[in-house]
C-alpha cells in the first residue's frame, strides 16, 4: 500500500506541475478567442483581458483640464438621457470605478486629430490627442453602455481612415423639421460621423423679397449649430449657384440668365452680370451670423442641365473678355466659382463644389484649394481631380436617398465591400487625395414620402457610411450580421422618437377660434395622424407646387376624399401649452384660421398657429 501511495503523489504532482505550466498559456488564449465588443463602427484591434468594468452608483467622470471635463461634461448629459442616471464630473485623482477621460496632446502622433484610446478594467479610461478623439471615445463607451452596465476587460486604439465623413441633406425646398436634424446631429456623432453638409435657405434680412418658404430663421440654425459645436458635427451650408438658384432669384428677374430667346432662366443666375456675384456674396455674410463652419459649399452643378451654353451667347462673350479669344464658354461659369472661392478664402473659408460642372470643356482651371465633391460620371475622374490637385470626396449617386425616389442599396454596397475610393465610373488603387465620403438625401418627389418614412430609410445607409468611412467597410461574414450591429446599439441618447402621436386614436371636437368640428383621429403607420370627417379627410390643397408639395402659405386646408397613401393628408399633433397646434408632415405649415373662418396654412414665423383644444 506504501508504494501504490508514493507512486498516485508522483502522478498527482505531475498533474500539478503540469496544470501550472499550462494554465497561463490557457488564460492567454481565452483572452484572445474572447468576442469585440459590438459597436458601430465595429473596433478593429480589441485585445481582451481577464474580468469586466462596471458602471455603478459611485461612479465618476473625472477629468484633469478643460478640454477633458467638456467631453465629461457632454457624456454626463448622455448617460442621464441613456437611463444611467446623475454620474458627477470631478477632477483629480481617479479611483476604482471612475471613468477618465484624458485630451493628451503628445498622443497626436499615433491618435491622430480624431483618433483615441479605450480601456476598460476597474476602471475605465478614454485618452485622446485632441477635445474631438477624446468624444468619439465616450461615444464608444455609450454604444457599450447601451447593452449592458459591464463592459468586458480589454484595450483598443481606434483611428479613422477617413477626415471626412459625411451626411448630405437638401433642405433647400421642402422644410426639414428641427427636431429631425437634430435627430440627425445626434446619430451622427454616436457614429462617429463629423459633417453635415446642409442645403438650405435662411430668412435673409438682407433680401426679404427672396423669403419664400421653406426657410430656417437665424435661431434655428443657431440652435443646430450649438448642438453640432457640441457634438463635433461641422455643419457646412450651402447656397447653390449658379445654378438651382430659384428659391434665391425667383422675384429677381434683373438676376437670372436670359437666353438668346428673350426668356428668363428663373433657377440660373446670370454670372456675367457684377451684381449677380455682390447678390451672392451678400448671402455667404448673412449665412456667417449663424454658420461657424470653416467650409462653405456652392453646389456649381447642373448649371446648363436640359440646356446649353450656345443659348446664352453672353457667355461667351464675357469669357473671351475676360480670358481672351481661345476661351469657352464654360470658362465663365469657372470664372464664378472662382471669384466665389476668394471670397470665401478671404473669409477664412474652404470652398466646396459638385463635379458634373468639371467636363474638361474649359481653359481656365478650377482655383486650387478648392475640395470636389465627385457625384456623377463626367469626362473628368477623380484621379485626373487628384492628379491636379485637388482633394476629393466621395458623393456617389449610388449613395443617394431620393425622397419618393431612388434609394441607396446598402446590402448590395455592404455585400462589395464598397469604400470610399469606389466612385461613380471610377474604382481607385489608393486613397491618397480621397477625403471621405458621404450620404445624400434629396426631395426630388417632396410629397413622396413623410420625415419619419426617410428617417426609416437612412439609419441603416448611415451606420453603413460610417463604417466604410471609419474602418474596414466588410466587419461582418453578412449584410444581416452587420445590421445587427446597428440594432445592439440603438439609437444615441437625447434621440426623440418623432413617431409617437400625442393622443391615442378616436373621435375628438376641435375647437379654435370661434371654429369647431368633430373627426376621427387616426395614427398613420409612420406615426403621424389622420383626421376624418363626413366630409373627408383634412389635406393641404392648391396654389404653386414645388417637387409636388403646396409650399404657397395661404393656401387652403380642405376636406378630400380620404387617401391613405395621401401624404398631404398626415399631420402631426404638436403639444403646446393646453392645445395643440395642426402642422402638415409634407409642408411643415402649422394650420390658421381666417378672419372670414376658413382653415388655411402657413409657416409659424408668419402667423401664429391656431391652438386647437381637443374634447
Amino acid at each position: 500500500m506504501g508504494e501504490v501511495r508514493k507512486r498516485l503523489l508522483r502522478l498527482l504532482g505531475a498533474v500539478a506541475a503540469l496544470t501550472l505550466l499550462v494554465a497561463p498559456t490557457s488564460a492567454a488564449a481565452r483572452e484572445r478567442q474572447a468576442p469585440t465588443p459590438v459597436t458601430v463602427p465595429a473596433l478593429t484591434d480589441w485585445t481582451a483581458a481577464q474580468g469586466s468594468y462596471r458602471l455603478s452608483s459611485r461612479t465618476r467622470l473625472v477629468a484633469s483640464d478643460a478640454a477633458g471635463r467638456r467631453v465629461a461634461d457632454t457624456l454626463a448629459d448622455d448617460l442621464r438621457a441613456a437611463g444611467h442616471g446623475v454620474v458627477p464630473v470631478a477632477g483629480g485623482a481617479s479611483r476604482p470605478g471612475d471613468i477618465v477621460i484624458d485630451v493628451r496632446p503628445s498622443a497626436r502622433r499615433t491618435l491622430g486629430a480624431e483618433g483615441y484610446e479605450l480601456g476598460s478594467g476597474r476602471r475605465l479610461s478614454i485618452t485622446g490627442a485632441t477635445e474631438t478623439g477624446a468624444f468619439y471615445g465616450t461615444r464608444t463607451l455609450l454604444q457599450l453602455l447601451a447593452q449592458g452596465d459591464r463592459i468586458p476587460a480589454g484595450r483598443t486604439t481606434d483611428v479613422p481612415r477617413y477626415r471626412e465623413r459625411g451626411v448630405g441633406v437638401c433642405a433647400c425646398y421642402i422644410h426639414v423639421s428641427l427636431p429631425w436634424l437634430e435627430n440627425l446631429v445626434r446619430e451622427m456623432a454616436y457614429h462617429k460621423l463629423n459633417q453635415l453638409l446642409l442645403e438650405l435657405k435662411v430668412k435673409s434680412d438682407a433680401h426679404p423679397e427672396a423669403n419664400t418658404w421653406g426657410y430656417y430663421t437665424k435661431d434655428e440654425i443657431r440652435r443646430l449649430v450649438a448642438l453640432g459645436d457640441r457634438y463635433h458635427v461641422e455643419i457646412v451650408p450651402e447656397i447653390n449657384s449658379p445654378g438651382h438658384m430659384d428659391p434665391w432669384i425667383e422675384n429677381r428677374p434683373d438676376l437670372q440668365l436670359t437666353d438668346s430667346d428673350g426668356t428668363k432662366q428663373p433657377a440660373r443666375l446670370d454670372v456675367t452680370r457684377p451684381a449677380a456675384f455682390d447678390y451672392y456674396t451678400s448671402l455667404m455674410d448673412e449665412y456667417a451670423q449663424v454658420f461657424t463652419a470653416t467650409s462653405w459649399h456652392m453646389g456649381a452643378d447642373e448649371y446648363m442641365l436640359g440646356s446649353d451654353y450656345a443659348k446664352y451667347p453672353q457667355m461667351l462673350a464675357y469669357a473671351r473678355a475676360e480670358y481672351g479669344p481661345d476661351a469657352t464658354p464654360q470658362d465663365a461659369y469657372v470664372d464664378f466659382v472662382n471669384r466665389v472661392q476668394a471670397y470665401a478664402a478671404s473669409k477664412g473659408r474652404r470652398l466646396r463644389i459638385w463635379n458634373d460642372g468639371l467636363t474638361g470643356a474649359n481653359t481656365v482651371p478650377v482655383a486650387a484649394g478648392v475640395t470636389v465633391e465627385h457625384w456623377l460620371n463626367v469626362a473628368v475622374k477623380p484621379s485626373r481631380l487628384i492628379a491636379q490637385g485637388y482633394a476629393v470626396m466621395n458623393a456617389s449617386y449610388s449613395l443617394y436617398l431620393v425622397r419618393g425616389g431612388f434609394h441607396s442599396d446598402t446590402g448590395a454596397l455592404y455585400d462589395q465591400s464598397w469604400d470610399p475610393r469606389s466612385f461613380e465610373g471610377e474604382k481607385l488603387a489608393s486613397a491618397d487625395g480621397v477625403t471621405g465620403a458621404k450620404i445624400s438625401l434629396w426631395p426630388d418627389n417632396g410629397s413622396g414620402e413623410t420625415e419619419n418614412e426617410v428617417a426609416a430609410g437612412l439609419w441603416p445607409a448611415l451606420r453603413h457610411i460610417a463604417q466604410a468611412t471609419w474602418g474596414d467597410p466588410h466587419p461582418d461574414a453578412t449584410y444581416a450580421q452587420f445590421t445587427a450591429r446597428g440594432t445592439a446599439v440603438g439609437h444615441a441618447p437625447g434621440w426623440r422618437d418623432l413617431t409617437r402621436t400625442p393622443v391615442p386614436d378616436g373621435t375628438y371636437t376641435f375647437r379654435a377660434d370661434g371654429r369647431s368640428y368633430r373627426a376621427e383621429v387616426t395614427r398613420t403607420a409612420d406615426g403621424y395622424a389622420t383626421l376624418r370627417t363626413a366630409d373627408g379627410c383634412l389635406e393641404v390643397r392648391g396654389g404653386k407646387l414645388t417637387l409636388n408639395v403646396p409650399l404657397q402659405p395661404g393656401v387652403p386646408v380642405t376636406w378630400q376624399p380620404c387617401d391613405s397613401e395621401n401624404t398631404l393628408q398626415r399631420w402631426e399633433l404638436q403639444p403646446v401649452a393646453d392645445g395643440y397646434r395642426l402642422v402638415d408632415a409634407i409642408t411643415q405649415m402649422a394650420v390658421t384660421v381666417t378672419d372670414d373662418g376658413r382653415l388655411v396654412q402657413y409657416p409659424p414665423d408668419q402667423r401664429t398657429p391656431v391652438l386647437w383644444h381637443l374634447t
